[in-house]
């Protein structure tokens, strides 16, 4: 549903679905009800300035009643933000895509006490592109290649490449060159696949187990040619390939392992056939392979503050698909490096 409001300061109107019935007699008894212990004079400030929308824009009141209008829309009062250390790398920009390298640490849409410092918000105040909408999603701690839609009228044609997966990623991690105990030796290039659940109220994406195709399987490759096919209906709904590569150090067989103090490590390049979130940590880490600096898995550590001298090694390396403007194929490579695979 379009905001009748629009985008302020980079950050779009937050919307509120108002219920059908309740003890509630007007649409701001049902805002102090769930806001007003935060900020009732703020809310009533709002009120009276008009500053609260339903649909088409009508402005609304202290006495408007909760059943006039089912969504209202209205902008969130931001509190102050450290600004996040690290910087946006603008690769690519036409009448329709942008493509920048988002660094490690910065989220790449607001949420939770990122709002400002987020890189859609950024960049959305730096290029005064208030329409500009990502195409997909890193999370916060990977670093890496990220497309975004600069154009609502052919958004909808790189959308649709994203929803049959007609796009192919690449990444690169830097892990352990040997899995962790308890753990079997790895054949590379291997594929990995399970059912895997992420729930907005838990920090972990979990592997789910005890259904038909529940179960984490690990398939060893031939060959490793290009992007995987699509995952048939009825198999593990995300899966990614595996294979060795090379960082400085002696020559091996699935790529070039290093020491770093006493642990031997390797870089790993990486295609997820499917998008789940976290999927290639998890994954990684199935393997006995937990990627460098992962304060999730294979083990939840407490939580710290940002150590911007560790950031988690994972990348996001490039991006091909053929563009649905030009018909011809292209490719999006990043130019960041993993610190630990120097």
């Amino acid at each position: 549903m379009q905001s009748p409001l629009p985008v302020r300061d980079g950050v779009n109107a937050t919307r509120l679905r108002l219920p059908d019935e309740g003890p509630w007699d007007t649409a701001m008894d049902y805002m102090m009800h769930r806001w007003g212990h935060i900020d009732p004079q703020g809310i009533e400030d709002r009120f009276d300035a008009g500053e609260i929308v339903g649909e088409a824009g009508v402005p609304l009141d202290r006495t408007t009643p909760l059943q006039r209008h089912t969504f209202i829309w209205y902008y969130r009062s931001l509190p102050p933000e450290t600004r996040i250390p690290v910087e946006l790398d603008i690769l690519h920009q036409d009448e329709h895509l942008l493509v920048v390298d988002k660094p490690h640490f910065l989220p790449t849409t607001p949420g939770g006490t990122y709002i400002q410092e987020s890189a859609l918000v950024r960049l959305r105040n730096q290029l005064q592109l208030p329409d500009l909408i990502p195409m997909h999603r890193l999370d916060r701690m990977t670093a890496g290649i990220l497309l975004l839609s600069t154009n609502p009228e052919t958004r909808g044609k790189y959308q649709v490449l994203f929803e049959k997966r007609q796009v192919q990623k690449e990444y690169e991690c830097v892990s352990a060159a040997e899995p962790a105990p308890g753990h079997p030796a790895v054949d590379f290039p291997v594929v990995v696949r399970n059912r895997m659940t992420k729930s907005r109220s838990y920090l972990l994406a979990e592997v789910v187990e005890g259904e038909p195709n529940a179960e984490t399987r690990i398939e060893r490759l031939r060959t490793f040619a290009g992007p995987a096919g699509i995952v048939q209906p009825g198999a593990a709904r995300a899966g990614s390939t595996v294979a060795g590569s090379t960082v400085a150090g002696s020559s091996e067989a699935n790529g070039t392992a290093y020491d770093a103090g006493s642990a031997r490590r390797a870089l790993y390049r990486l295609e997820p056939h499917s998008g789940k979130t976290h999927q290639l940590r998890v994954h990684m880490a199935s393997l006995g392979l937990g990627i460098v600096n992962d304060a999730f898995y294979p083990e939840l550590l407490d939580k710290a503050p940002d150590d911007y001298a560790k950031p988690l090694q994972l990348l996001a390396r490039g991006i091909r698909f053929v563009d649905p403007i030009s018909g011809r194929p292209v490719e999006y490579r990043s130019r960041l490096e993993l610190s630990e695979a120097r």
